[in-house]
């Protein structure tokens, strides 16, 4: 059975949410559905100049699945679930990625100059996401459960949770922004004719970032943040 998909009346996320799997076709369209996840699908293919018919004949031609696992978790639950799938990714992946961008320059740096750009991007991209990941470990998810657990009355300091959750999709925004410049920087990630192992594991490195962080990012910009906001809200 085929997804149905009504364009003017979707927003990205939700569409991601219903089945996780169409992230993927969004992701070949540049379709931004985690920072951008509010807008429709037929506004962001609009904004993206590419045509909403046939995004629309990509994602019907893929198979119904049940909705994202994500969906059905609790908030604390779900702060979890980020921490050991995307956060513990990226804690691993980026020395990583950064170690292997700056042996791919030494090597093939004086043939590829752009590699310096990729290696600076990728570096400034760990430099950045580290700190972000270990102020939502530290502070913002433990809030996060409190909340779901207690609620406001056993924890007063999550009324002012927007304050640190707007940080954070500031931060997310600037994360975003350097992803899509890795990815002008590599060609869309397709590593060049005369490109050595290293070269190519370095590209689907990158593009393998750039696609578990559009999924993080869009947990908790379009699932975890407005439910805690909504909890804190009800009060």
């Amino acid at each position: 059975m085929s997804l149905d998909v009504a364009p003017t009346h979707r927003t990205l996320a939700d569409i991601v949410n219903d089945n996780p799997s169409t992230a993927r076709v969004l992701e070949r369209f540049g379709l931004d559905y985690c920072c951008g996840g509010k807008r429709l699908l037929e506004d962001a293919c609009t904004s993206a100049g590419v045509s909403a018919a046939e995004v629309t004949e990509a994602l019907g031609a893929l198979e119904e699945s049940a909705k994202a696992p994500w969906q059905g978790m609790g908030l604390g639950e779900l702060t979890e679930h980020i921490e050991a799938t995307h956060h513990a990714y990226l804690y691993e992946e980026l020395p990583r990625l950064e170690a292997l961008a700056d042996k791919v320059f030494a090597v093939h740096g004086d043939r590829h100059p752009e590699l310096a750009r990729v290696a600076a991007l990728v570096k400034t991209l760990r430099a950045e996401l580290e700190p972000h990941m270990n102020k939502e470990d530290r502070v913002l998810f433990p809030m996060i459960r409190m909340l779901d657990s207690e609620g406001l009355a056993g924890a007063p300091q999550a009324a002012a949770i927007s304050s640190p959750i707007h940080v954070m999709m500031l931060e997310h925004d600037q994360a975003g922004d350097l992803l899509e410049q890795l990815r002008e920087a590599t060609n869309g990630f397709q590593p060049p004719a005369d490109g050595c192992t290293s070269y190519k594991m370095l590209y689907e490195g990158c593009a393998e970032l750039m696609s578990d962080t559009h999924l993080h990012v869009h947990k908790e910009n379009n699932v975890l943040f407005p439910g805690a906001i909504a909890l804190v809200e009800q009060g």
